[in-house]
Parts: C-alpha cells; structure tokens; sequence
C-alpha cells in the first residue's frame, strides 16, 4: 500500500468544557424540528468520536433524520454513517444498514448534483462490501452525469471501490478508460487518468500514446499527473525514457509554474545529457524570476544548487551564470545571498569580465538607494563577491578596485570595512597595483567619514607609499585632515574669535570648552546652536581628535614614522630630511598637547601617550634597527596572516571538491544499462513516493551507522514495571512536530476500561489532539500517538497519567502518574557557520546571555572542546590552526541555527591550571548569547548537563 492510499479520516474539534448530554434527551431532540436534529446530530457524532457507542440511537435516526431533505442534515449524516459502527461484535453487519443502504441509493439518484457528489465522497470511505454491492449501478450511472461535480466523484468512488473490492466492479479500468477518452472537464480527465496509473498502467500509457501531441493543451492539474506518470514509468523501465522524453521537453513550456517546476525535477532524473541539464536550468531560472514568492523562488534556487553539486552538470551551468545573475532583480535579501554565492561557485575564467560587469553595475544602482532596509547589507555582500572574484582571478582586480574604493567614503561602516580588508589584501597581492591603489586612496582619504576605516586607510598609506611625491601627497592629506597647528592655540583663537562680535551675550570661552566635554545643562539656546556649525567646518582628523579618539592618533603616529624614515631612505638632502622629520614630529606633538589638554571631549590614555612619545624617540634617533621593524617588519607580518589565511582556503575548497568527486576503485564492477536487470535498475529512491512521505511527516531518517543508535535508545519508560498499567513512550522529533507513541500494557487480570492517556505539556509546546479512550483486554497492549506541536527552541516537558476504570468496579476512575518525558533542544539545533565579522555583530545585538562555569573531569584543553561541540550540535568556527599547539589556555567561537532560524553563540574560554599538577581537569567559562531567553537557557542546561556525565 502505498502512501497515497493510506485512509483518510474525519476528525472534528470538540470543546471539552460542556457536560456530555443524556441518550434519552438527545432521542427527544432527534424527534423534533430541524435546527434541534442538527444540533443534537452534532452532539451523536461528536460523543461517538469520543468512543460511546450509543446504540440505541441509531434507529430513531434512521427513522426521524434520514427522510429529511435538508443539506446541512445531509451532510452530518453523512459524517455520522462513516464513523458509527456497522457491525455487531461478532462482525456481521447489523439489520439497519440495510435501510441506509437504500437511502444512500435514493441519494445517488437525487436530481441535485451536490447531493450525489457528496454522496460519492462519502461511499470511498466505506469498507463495508455488502453496503456496496446493491449501489453499483448507481455509481456507474453517475458516469455519464451532466454535471463534472458529479462525474469526478464517481470516479474517484469507482477507483476506491476497485482497489478495495475488485470483485465489485472488475472492469473499471476498462470503464474509465472509455470514459476517459469522451470526457471533456478538466478535472474529470485527471481524476480518471489517475486511477489508470494506479490501477492499470498499460492502459493510461496506451492513452497518453494516443494523445501525447495533444499534451500541452490540458490542463495544468492533468499536465502534473502525466509528469508523474512518465516519470515512475521510466523510472520502472529505463527503455521507454526515449519515447516520452520529448513529452516532458513539451511541459517545460507550460504555463503553469507547478508542471514547469515538476517536469524540469524530472528531465534531469531521465536524462544526464547536457542539452536536457541546460533546458531545466533554464526552466528554473525563468521561473525564480517570474514567481513573485520569495519561498518559491528559495526552493527553486535550491534545486539549481542540487544542480551545481553533480560535477558533469556544473560545466553546463557555468555557461548559464549570467542568467542566474538576474534573480538579483530580486529585492530579498536571501534570494540575493543564494544567487551570489551560486553565481561565484559556477565562474570561471571565461565569463568572469561579464559577471564583474554586472556585479560593477549593481554596486552603483545601490549607491543612492535608501528606501529600503537591506540595502547595506546587499552592498556588503557585493563587496564580498568582488573581493572574491578579484582574489580567485587577479586580472579583475584592475577592473574592480577603482569601483569599490568609492565605498571607503561609505556611510555604512560595515561594507567599507570589506573593502578596506580587500584592498589591503590587493595592495600585498598584487605589486602592479600598488601605484593604482595609492593613487585611488589619497584621492577618496579626505572623504571618510569613519574613524576605524580612517585608521585603516592611514595604514594602508603609510606601509605601502614608496616614492616620493607619494609620501609628500600623504603628509599634505594629513596636514588637511588636521587643519591648522598647533591645535590647542587655534582652537581656543577660534573660540575667542567667533565670540568678538557678540560681547553682549555672556558666554565666555570657559563655558564655551565646558561644553565641548559634553555639559549642555546651563547652555541658552543661542550658544547651544554654535558648537554644531563649527564641528561641520572641522577637519576630519581633528574632529577624531577633540571628540576624545586618540587611537587614531596613535595610528597616525605610526605611519608618519614610518613614512618620514622611508623619505630619508628616499632623499639624500640633508635639509630636505631633517624639515620631513621635524614637521611629522611637531604634528605628533602638538596631538600630545591637545591630548593633555581640556579640549577633548575624553583626555586621551596612557597607552596611546607612550605610542607617540615612542614615535617621536624613532624619528630623533633615526636607528637603523628601528627602520628595519617599522618597515619591514609589520608587512611581514600581513604576509603571513594572507598567506596562512588563502591556505585555509585552498584546503577549504579541497575538501569541498573532494567530497564533491566520486571516487571509483579499480576494481569497481562497470553497470551497462542494456545488461541490468529490472530489479536493480530501481535502486534510485521514487521522488514523487519520497515527497509525498515527507510532506505526510513519515520521512524515515536514514539511522546512524552505529548499531547502537538504534529506535530503542530514544524509548523513555514512563511507568514502573509493577504497576497495573505499563507504559513506555518513542518519542520521533520531526522538524516542527513531536509524535509520541506509547505503549501501554494492560498487566492486571481485569478489562480495563475508557483507559485514557492525559498530557499536559511545559515550554513552548502544544498538544494538538487529546488521544482517544481505549478498552484494554486482561493482559492486552495498544498503541497510542499523541501530536505535540514546537514553537521555538527550548527544553520542554510533557508530563502527563493514565486514568481508567476497571470493569464491574465500584471505585472512582484509577490513576497512573507517568514520568516527565523531557524534549532534547538537540533534535533542533543544526550546526552552521557565519563569518567572523557576523559573529561579533550577532554577538553585540543579543542581548540575553547565560555563562556556565566549566565543571568536568576532562584533563584536556582541546578534548572537551571537542566534547561541547559534539553534546551541543555546534560547529567551531575558529580555524584549527589557530587551536594548535599547547599554552594552558584556549579560547574558541561557537555557532548553530535551530530550524526555526534562531541563531545561537557560544565563546568558550578554558584553561588548564598547571599549578594543581598533570591531572588537574579543564576549567574556565562558557558564554552563550541567544536572541531568545529560552534558547540561551536551554543550552547553557545540556552543556551543564552534558560536562557532567563525562566518564574517561
């Protein structure tokens, strides 16, 4: 059987606070007008599905409620016949039925169309064959009904019936395919054609044979069944693919997204050939682009990633990376952040120019554009794309830095961040665009608007200006930045000389300096206004300055260093070095001056004083040691880390490519497809029987090699094994569901019965159906599912009793309290990783944190980190290069997502105390920050729970 013809049921919510009604009174009800039979109906079904039998009711129904001609009557009635029972306990069915049957045949026959369909609806619910039998003719007469509403059902009604009770109508197949081949309506054509390829496939295929030209003028639900068709028929037997596989190039036409989507899913399982690989990706690509739905056009894009994974397809989709550059038309973000990194795995060599073009071209678009929120971030991620396609192609590089070097000016600090690691990156890279580079930034230097992109830049300019006028050109850029010298004395002239004209308003420089430390409380309007007009005439540098950042000073003082000792490298006039030198040194101390002054909004530190001072002694001293270590030694330094960084790369993308090729042995048996047999050829998994399971919930995850990790080790007992009622619960997390199926076992000699399974859950859980009332035999066990829905990630516990009666009993009902049943946070927490410049803004934005204290007895630094990951489903995201070697102390970053896309950071920092000797267990702290309260709760309890249980 398989998942498509599993029963459907009625299920009907009921509201629980009200006091179920007497029999006697519902029989009153049942005899009286319209609006109280449909009530007291209500109340008959509802009290069966909660397991009463109420026997005595159904011939008073028969009798007062059957006749009657009103829909909403029609319609309960029919909902009570599928869940009464029809049989006596010995099996047969009961005299009554036999008056219903009739009834259902008079509906049959009813002139309203809407009462035969419905009436059809119902009897595929039927198991009963001799409720069945008397009403085959009828069913087959609504064959040639005039109304589709009609015809459709009878269908499906005759299908039901055939799969369940052959013998009732042998010659469906037949019959539908006559009807088939005369019918008109859309929805009848596909019911029909369904039950073909369920009941007789030869037959829907004979008929597709005779119309397959006619394919792409159906409709779309009947173009979806006959992809399916051809798709489990090739995927049966190989040798038919050459006969329908022109049919599915047709489908790729439709106008229906649905079938376009589904044939291009099922060209590429039929065929490997490059021209089929192309038309499905591009039947993706138009479809990602004209689908208005971002989840849509995420699915889609995944299915082309699908693509990309298969090492023949990629060559094919290389040709096509310019079309999937236009799903950035696409405002999402995340569509955005797919097609980027789709886009950057497929180039290559050939078509790189075009995709730097259009990247170019998006980069400007987002230059003046505000009104919508992503807008930074797109532009980050355009950085990042360049800065990728520069360093995997240098020759684009050229093409590429004068546009990003715009951004360095960039309101947004994060993507002139980018830039500027990219452009350090560059300017060590490649020599040939050093002189390229140097230009491009003194030209933008005057620009920045950010103080950690000024440093950078300041950097930049100092480690690799080399020639004279370019050292001049830096010193003159800084001059600008700083305005007039020496500070202090023109800042209080400007003071007292913007104050000359307006003696009369009392506000004297004092206050006046007051008030650049930031103390507005005693300003007048007037004087209050001043400070903001003057700050916008300021310098960019020397606003840094005044407004207390003097780590900017310090950096300054070290490129002047560095560039006044290469300029004396450089010029061999003596006169010429020693006014260089002195004018880097009176600018280094008239920062010093101002440091020490009132002037600055926050005085400037110790750290950043003993930076310029040390400076200043460079430059006095003028050693050659010295030279050696500002000059050479710093940009060694960068060297390294590029170098160390592009090897983690390159041994990144190794294993990517490695995992990605399929290795055959020499000794690996060669299949040809015309010598396998049928039987092998089906060990691919059915697609359309997969997403059907999956969308059912009934997806079997593939369990762990270890023989250990079996179902049994997720049973949590819930009852002891002495008490009357034994229970034990499996509990299967399924994404957003948890299905508990317990086992209860009936270990008293008594029948146990309305044996009740009551939960009741904590967190963010919800039960989502009370399980039924069960009769359970002496010694007898059933099964019952319960359904618990998840809202987010935390811990949750369902608790929960059994209650029941035992039979002939005089006592209250009897209680069985079960154990907690506690839901582990790892079913939903998935490793993933983010950059670093992600992790420390997440890490700044989350603002609930939980730190746990390292308790364990594992002796080793780099074991227990191994341990957290692995009892926390986090992934490391610090290189391990930087986690080799041993110094008694490790700090690493932590990063998962739940499937509920929560974010979860961990900063683990442990030591090793080697004064308590070799022995001596790991300690340290854990910091966790979570956007949600719960989140960080949960884990920071499975990692106290976890390091505890550790045995060695």
């Amino acid at each position: 059987m398989t998942a498509a013809e599993n029963v459907c049921y009625t299920l009907i919510n009921v509201p629980m606070d009200s006091e179920p009604p007497s029999e006697i009174s519902l029989k009153n009800d049942l005899k009286g007008d319209v609006k109280l039979k449909t009530e007291a109906l209500k109340k008959v079904i509802i009290m069966i599905l909660n397991g009463e039998k109420l026997p005595g009711l159904l011939m008073t129904i028969i009798r007062f409620v059957l006749p009657l001609q009103d829909h909403t009557i029609k319609k309960l009635l029919l909902v009570f016949w599928e869940i009464v029972p029809k049989t006596t306990p010995d099996g047969r069915l009961l005299q009554e039925m036999i008056l219903v049957c009739d009834a259902y045949r008079k509906d049959l026959q009813h002139p309203n169309e809407f009462i035969r369909g419905s009436t059809l609806r119902f009897l595929c619910k039927l198991k009963e064959a001799e409720l069945l039998e008397p009403l085959m003719p009828a069913i087959r007469a609504c064959l040639e009904h005039r109304h589709s509403y009609v015809r459709r059902n009878a269908v499906l009604a005759i299908y039901t019936i055939y799969r369940n009770f052959e013998h009732l109508i042998p010659d469906a197949p037949e019959l539908i395919h006559d009807f088939l081949v005369n019918e008109k309506d859309a929805s009848c054509k596909r019911n029909a054609f369904m039950m073909l390829i369920h009941a007789d496939q030869d037959r829907a295929l004979d008929y597709l044979s005779t119309c397959i030209d006619q394919v792409q003028t159906f409709g779309d639900i009947l173009q979806l069944v006959i992809v399916e068709l051809i798709y489990k028929v090739c995927h049966a037997n190989p040798s038919e693919r050459a006969r329908f596989i022109r049919c599915i190039y047709n489908l790729l036409q439709s106008s229906s997204p649905a079938v376009k989507y589904e044939a291009a899913g099922t060209l590429v399982t039929l065929s490997s050939a490059p021209t089929a690989i192309k038309a499905a990706a591009q039947c993706y690509i138009d479809l990602i682009i004209k689908e208005s739905d971002n989840n849509v056009k995420l699915i889609v894009l995944d299915r082309l990633i699908e693509l990309k994974e298969h090492p023949s397809h990629e060559r094919v989709l290389q040709d096509l990376v310019m079309d999937i550059l236009r799903v950035l038309s696409t405002p999402d973000l995340e569509v955005r952040k797919k097609t980027l990194q789709l886009a950057l795995d497929l180039v290559s060599s050939r078509n790189v120019e075009e995709l730097v073009i259009v990247l170019k071209k998006e980069v400007i678009k987002t230059n003046n554009v505000t009104e919508h929120e992503d807008t930074d971030k797109y532009r980050q991620l355009l950085v990042r794309t360049l800065h990728s396609c520069s360093v995997r192609f240098p020759d684009m590089a050229a093409n590429v830095i004068p546009v990003l070097m715009e951004f360095l000016s960039d309101n947004n600090e994060a993507a002139a961040a980018d830039v500027l690691e990219f452009v350090r990156e560059a300017i060590q890279r490649f020599d040939n665009l050093r002189p390229l580079i140097v230009e491009k930034m003194l030209e933008v230097f005057h620009a920045i608007k950010s103080v950690k992109i000024y440093r950078g830049a300041l950097w930049i300019l100092g480690e690799y200006c080399s020639t004279k006028e370019d050292i001049q050109s830096v010193m003159t850029e800084v001059r600008r930045s700083l305005g007039e010298i020496p500070i202090v004395e023109s800042e209080i002239k400007k003071e007292t000389g913007e104050l000359k004209p307006e003696e009369e308003v009392s506000v004297g420089p004092a206050q006046k300096l007051v008030t650049e430390m930031g103390t507005y409380a005693t300003q007048s309007a007037l004087s209050s206004s001043r400070p903001a007009k003057k700050e916008e005439d300021r310098p960019p540098l020397r606003g840094f300055l005044l407004d207390g950042d003097f780590f900017v000073a310090a950096s300054l003082a070290t490129t002047l260093t560095k560039i006044a000792l290469r300029y004396v490298s450089l010029v061999q006039e003596k006169k010429k070095q020693n006014s260089f030198i002195a004018e880097a040194m009176l600018l280094m101390a008239t920062i010093l001056h101002l440091g020490k002054s009132s002037l600055p909004k926050k005085p400037i530190t110790d750290d950043d004083v003993d930076r310029i001072s040390l400076c200043l002694k460079v430059l006095s001293e003028c050693s050659p040691l010295m030279n050696d270590i500002f000059n050479k030694e710093c940009r060694q330094s960068l060297s390294h880390m590029l170098s160390a960084k592009l090897e983690e790369e390159k041994l990144s993308q190794k294993k990517e490519s490695e995992k990605r090729n399929v290795t055959v042995q020499p000794d690996d048996p060669i299949s040809f497809m015309q010598l396998t047999a049928k039987n092998e050829m089906s060990s691919k998994e059915d697609q359309f029987q997969l997403s059907l399971l999956a969308a059912m919930g009934n997806t079997q995850r593939k369990e762990a090699a270890d023989p250990l990790a079996s179902k049994l080790n997720k049973v949590t007992q819930l009852t002891g094994f002495s008490d009357p009622v034994y229970a034990e619960a499996y509990v299967h997390v399924n994404q957003y569901d948890i299905v508990l199926d317990v086992l209860v076992v009936n270990q008293t000699s008594d029948t146990l019965q309305n044996c009740t399974l009551e939960l009741a859950t904590l967190g963010d859980l919800k039960l989502v159906e009370k399980p039924s009332p069960l009769t359970l035999a002496p010694h007898d066990f059933a099964n019952i599912k319960a359904n618990v829905k998840v809202a987010s990630t935390e811990n949750g516990i369902i608790f929960g009793n059994i209650v029941y009666d035992v039979s002939g009993a005089a006592s209250d009902r009897n209680c069985v309290v079960l154990s907690d049943i506690h839901i582990d946070i790892m079913d939903y927490i998935q490793p993933a990783s983010c950059t670093d410049a992600e992790f420390r803004q997440m890490w700044a934005e989350f603002e609930w944190e939980n730190k746990v204290t390292v308790n364990t007895n594992i002796v080793d630094l780099n074991e227990y980190l191994q341990h957290i990951l692995k009892s926390t489903n986090m992934k490391c995201l610090t290189p391990e290069k930087a986690l080799s070697g041993y110094c008694g102390f490790m700090a690493a970053n932590l990063y998962a997502r739940s499937i509920f896309g929560e974010d979860a950071l961990a900063n683990v920092s442990i030591e090793k105390p080697i004064h308590l000797g070799p022995e001596a267990p790991v300690t340290g702290h854990i910091r966790i920050r979570a956007k949600s309260q719960g989140m960080a709760l949960s884990l920071g309890d499975k990692i106290n729970l976890s390091q505890k249980k550790t045995s060695l």
